[in-house]
């Protein structure tokens, strides 16, 4: 019985999960990283954690599984170091760390975890010992000894100068009146401190990284008799200025300043919250041609967008930073925020030249180098950083600059430089009117367009939308990279140069005396009304070469019998639209005779039934149409597939034959099933 009731335990806790077998709180980040150092370290011994420390600093970190693997903080290589973890010290003799470290006071134990210049000064002061010693529940945030020896002399200096006043308050911020572990210290709160109730700010990042002021948490949560200490890697200082209070004050920030104040987003700078800015000094504002910056300034919507382009949406202190990380901003756009040792990058530049600069409601990191969003750009603006330049000249010398620099509602289908690549068209009167069939009369995004849409060119052209599973064409050209959406107009990145239709399917093949015989042959079928009326037909059309390549006796049969002339031609139309574009690997496209047709694309090179199309992507109105050099044939009516089907029905009759052979064992028995396969093999 009581087998049975254990058995029983055990599957009600297999059936609830890992939540009924894994009792307890989750873990925080920095406990997570901790537990990673933990594991990497043990066969070091017991509480050993592995900890990486960059070559040629003195900066460690406890180690993430990616980081692990990596070996790189910042960009700059470490090298792994075994340590007691936080808590434990060795015993001689012995593997790894055994010994929890003996419980004393906070002022002993700041000796014990290697800030002893804190030490030095808290003896220095005459209340701050006896505090420290004395009963009660503290936490202090302990600068190590190097970040003490890090603090510019003049700051120093005035600190020691007036130990009981000066140095006593800067202790007393970096402590708190009762115990805070690491499980407590969560992102964007704030505790009160010691010195006059002022604040100090906590954040505590996905990677494991706690910072308090900005300043990193090295080691954490070592215990003492009357609260705990955290070893930090700089000295804080009090915080009193907004964000908005420290543009107003800085000289740097003239043009930030008045930029904030016509945006109106000062109320927002000045109030609560955690944000992160990345303030343009004057010298980022010098860079932007005068031109924009008017244009910009000028506009309140683009101000404000460019303005929210450099806030993010939580305080990230520099710290907190050891590898890539995107952050999106007020304004909606992805950054790439990285560092390089000890600077910090925005998409890949080396753009900050100030960081941590702490506000009541933030951090303020200066740049040199405005982050215009692509929704406060015009179109010239935005295809300056893509692909199109090419195709970005010709719309000038078309003298169409005024569309893609104004404040029309405009959407620019812009081919890739790759696409010019054997050269440019002449500007004349046809070139012109291409381009203008470039640009469509509404500001679009392409997650919004749907297959059969049409669109209005400045040309005056309807041009179509096809959706395909991987891929979205206009008309014969597909978007080639994702859209940028500007202050009035979108850029499409397209494949290659747009053809607007031109007619219908008959007036296509009626226009080129390439198909001369194929309009005839389209005339004797009776299907001239078919491809002249509304519809989405591709159409693989012979060439009077592939007619004249049929054998003649086979051409003559062909041409003198309109019924299987007319299927032989609706088994080169398709009932949609297919551009080369959509294809992919392989499609099966049904025709209008009922059959498929395999269409697939290879090395840019469209084939239908592993016939290479010689010209793809002639666009209609009601279709499209594709070049071959050969005339296809349906499956029943090729001969080897009629061959195959005689081998396997004569192979079925020989199946029946051994089988009778086998039942019987006489051989007149199977004269009626020979003579069976005599008159198939007949027909």
């Amino acid at each position: 019985m009581a087998l049975f009731v254990r058995l029983l335990a055990l599957a009600l806790a297999l059936a609830l999960g890992p939540a009924a077998t894994l009792a307890g709180p989750a873990k925080s980040p920095y406990q997570l990283v901790l537990q990673h150092s933990r594991l990497r370290g043990r066969q070091h011994g017991p509480n050993v954690c592995a900890v990486q420390k960059v070559i040629g600093t003195n900066r460690k970190y406890f180690t993430n599984c990616k980081q692990w693997y990596q070996r790189k903080i910042c960009g700059k290589s470490t090298v792994i170091s075994y340590e007691c973890c936080p808590g434990y010290e060795k015993v001689p003799g012995e593997k790894g760390c055994p010994a929890a470290l003996p419980l004393s006071n906070l002022y002993e134990t700041l000796g014990v975890v290697g800030s002893t210049t804190t030490q030095l000064y808290t003896d220095r002061t005459e209340k701050l010992r006896p505090e420290m010693e004395g009963p009660g529940s503290f936490t202090i945030f302990a600068p190590s000894n190097e970040a003490w020896a890090s603090l510019p002399a003049e700051v120093l200096d005035s600190l020691v100068s007036n130990v009981n006043i000066e140095l006593l308050n800067a202790l007393r911020y970096h402590m708190v009146g009762r115990r805070v572990l690491t499980d407590e210290l969560k992102h964007g709160m704030t505790l009160t401190s010691m010195y006059q109730n002022s604040n100090i700010q906590i954040h505590h990042y996905p990677n494991g990284i706690v910072t308090v002021n900005c300043a990193r948490l090295l080691k954490a949560d070592h215990h003492a008799t009357n609260g705990v200490v955290h070893l930090i890697d700089k000295v804080i200082s009090t915080i009193t200025n907004n964000i908005q209070q420290i543009i107003e004050i800085e000289d740097t920030f003239e043009t930030l300043r008045a930029a904030v104040a016509a945006s109106g987003l000062n109320t927002m700078l000045e109030g609560n919250g955690q944000y992160t800015l990345l303030a343009p000094t004057n010298e980022a504002f010098e860079k932007i041609p005068s031109e924009t910056l008017n244009r910009i300034l000028g506009d309140p919507e683009a101000l404000r967008d460019l303005l929210n382009n450099h806030i993010l949406k939580s305080a990230m202190c520099a710290e907190a930073i050891v590898a890539g990380l995107s952050v999106e901003t007020l304004e909606g756009t992805t950054l790439e925020v990285g560092c390089s040792g000890d600077m910090l990058t925005i998409n890949g530049k080396a753009i900050i030249s100030n960081k941590d600069i702490l506000a009541t409601n933030g951090v303020i990191h200066y740049i040199d180098e405005l982050l215009i969003p692509d929704s406060a750009k015009t179109l010239f603006e935005l295809a300056a950083e893509s692909d199109v330049s090419t195709a970005i000249d010709l719309f000038r010398q078309a003298g169409l600059g005024n569309h893609l620099s104004g404040s029309e509602r405009l959407t620019l289908l812009a081919p890739l430089n790759s696409v010019f690549k054997d050269g440019t068209p002449p500007i004349d009167a046809h070139t012109r009117n291409l381009l203008r069939n470039h640009i469509i009369k509404d500001q679009l995004a392409s997650k919004y367009l749907y297959h059969g849409q049409t669109l209005e060119t400045l040309g005056g052209k309807k041009l179509r939308v096809f959706v395909y599973r991987n891929s979205l064409c206009i008309e014969n050209s597909c978007i080639a990279a994702h859209d940028k959406r500007g202050r009035y107009g979108t850029l499409f990145t397209m494949d290659r140069v747009l053809t607007p239709p031109m007619g219908t399917v008959m007036d296509v093949l009626k226009g080129d005396n390439r198909f001369s015989m194929l309009v005839a042959a389209i005339q004797s079928a009776g299907l001239t009304e078919t491809l002249n009326r509304e519809g989405v037909y591709t159409v693989f059309a012979p060439t009077n070469e592939a007619f004249r390549a049929l054998p003649p006796r086979e051409r003559s049969r062909l041409l003198g019998d309109a019924k299987e002339l007319a299927n032989i031609l609706k088994y080169h139309i398709g009932d949609e639209i297919l551009v080369s574009g959509g294809i992919g690997a392989l499609v099966r496209l049904k025709s209008l005779q009922g059959d498929k047709l395999e269409v697939s694309l290879k090395n840019n090179v469209v084939s239908v039934n592993k016939e290479p199309v010689a010209e793809p992507d002639i666009m209609a109105t009601n279709g499209v149409v594709h070049v071959i050099t050969n005339v296809l044939q349906p499956p029943a009516n090729r001969p080897q597939e009629r061959g195959d089907e005689l081998a396997d029905s004569a192979l079925e009759i020989f199946k029946q034959a051994s089988a009778f052979s086998r039942a019987s064992q006489r051989s007149v028995r199977l004269a009626p099933v020979y003579q069976k396969l005599l008159e198939r093999m007949k027909h």
